[in-house]
C-alpha cells in the first residue's frame, strides 16, 4: 500500500529527470538550450549549440572548438528523457559557419527562431557576431528573414518576450557595452529599435519570461547565473547574489551552471542550465575533457520575490502545456 501511495505521489509529480538531463551524442559539447513543444506531435523539442568539444587542441587558448558548430535538435516526450535527434537545417545563405545560442519561440501564429552568427570559424574570440532571424510552420525547415540591426557588429544570445499591450522585447548581449544585457523592441517581430541597458557587470546568454505575476530576466554571468524582476517589464531589480553559483555534488553537475533556459509549465518552472565538465573525474587525467559540457534541469523556487535553486534534490519534471 504505502509503495503504492509513493508511486502515485511520484506520478503526480512528474518523472524525475537523470543527471545529466542530456548528453551531446556527436560532440558531447551540449550548451545554449532553447525549449519549446511542438504544437503538432505533443512533443517537446530542444534545440542547442552544439560545441565541438572533442575536437584535438594542442594550443588552450584556441577556441576553434567553439566554432564551427552546428544547431543540434533532440527530442522528449515527457521533458525528463531526452534522445537526439538531428542537426537542425538552417539555410546557409542569411548564417554562417558558426551558429550559437538559438532561441525558439511560438508567435503570431509560426515558429520563430533568433540565432547568433559567427561568419567563420576563428582561434580567438575576436570576430564579428550578429543575430539572425528565421521562421518555421513545423520547427524543422527554416526559412531565412532579416538580419536584426542593433547598432553593434558583436551582438549575441537573443532573448524575446511577448509585450501585454502588444510588441514584443528582445533581450541580447552587446559585447561592445562591456557585455552588457540590453533591450530592443518591435512592432512586428522586423523592425528593432534599440532600447535600455539592463546590467553594468559583464554577462550573457538573458532569459526573460513571465512566471507568477512577475517579469524575470536570468542571465549567465560567468559566476553563477544573476536573476533580475519586474513587476512592470521596465523597471527591473537585481537580486543579490548568483544562482547555480556552486558546484553541485553528484556527477556531471559539478560546475557552475552557465547560460539558462526556462520553462513555465503552469505554477512551476524550470530552468535548464549548462555545465562544464571540470570536475569530473576524466579531467584529472584529460584537462581537455573541461571543454565538454551537458545539459542540466531543476525546478525553480520562489519566494517573496527571490527565486532560488536547489540542484541536489531530484527534479520531478512535469511539464503543462
Amino acid at each position: 500500500m504505502i509503495t503504492a501511495l509513493l508511486m502515485m505521489a511520484a506520478a503526480a509529480g512528474g518523472p524525475i529527470a537523470p543527471k545529466p538531463l542530456f548528453r551531446d551524442p556527436v560532440h558531447d559539447g551540449a550548451a545554449d538550450a532553447s525549449t519549446v513543444r511542438d504544437r503538432k506531435t505533443g512533443e517537446w523539442v530542444m534545440f542547442y549549440t552544439n560545441r565541438r568539444a572533442d575536437l584535438p587542441m594542442d594550443d588552450a587558448k584556441d577556441v576553434r572548438w567553439v566554432h564551427g558548430t552546428a544547431i543540434g535538435v533532440a527530442q522528449s516526450k515527457d521533458g525528463a528523457h531526452w534522445s537526439y535527434g538531428r542537426t537542425a537545417d538552417i539555410p546557409k545563405t542569411c548564417t554562417g559557419e558558426t551558429l550559437w545560442a538559438p532561441e525558439v519561440q511560438w508567435l503570431a501564429g509560426q515558429w520563430h527562431m533568433w540565432l547568433t552568427v559567427v561568419p567563420g570559424i576563428y582561434r580567438d574570440w575576436n570576430a564579428p557576431r550578429f543575430i539572425v532571424h528565421l521562421t518555421s510552420p513545423d520547427l524543422k525547415q527554416w526559412t531565412c528573414g532579416a538580419r536584426l540591426e542593433l547598432g553593434s557588429d558583436r551582438v549575441i544570445d537573443a532573448s524575446v518576450l511577448a509585450l501585454p499591450k502588444g510588441g514584443y522585447r528582445l533581450f541580447f548581449n552587446d559585447e561592445q557595452q562591456n557585455k552588457a544585457i540590453v533591450t530592443a523592441d518591435s512592432p512586428d517581430l522586423i523592425h528593432w529599435t534599440v532600447g535600455q541597458r539592463l546590467t553594468q557587470t559583464p554577462g550573457e546568454g538573458p532569459k526573460a519570461f513571465r512566471w507568477k505575476g512577475r517579469y524575470w530576466l536570468i542571465s549567465d554571468a560567468w559566476k553563477g547565473l544573476l536573476v533580475m524582476r519586474s513587476d512592470d517589464g521596465e523597471h527591473w531589480t537585481t537580486q543579490p547574489g548568483h544562482i547555480l553559483a556552486t558546484p553541485g555534488l553528484q556527477p556531471t553537475d559539478r560546475a557552475k551552471g552557465q547560460h539558462p533556459d526556462i520553462i513555465v509549465a503552469g505554477k512551476r518552472a524550470y530552468i535548464l542550465y549548462f555545465v562544464h565538465q571540470e570536475g569530473e573525474e576524466e579531467a584529472k587525467a584529460n584537462p581537455d575533457w573541461k571543454r565538454r559540457s551537458v545539459l542540466q534541469i531543476a525546478e525553480l523556487t520562489e519566494k517573496d520575490g527571490v527565486i532560488s535553486v536547489d540542484r541536489e534534490t531530484p527534479t520531478h519534471v512535469r511539464l503543462i502545456p
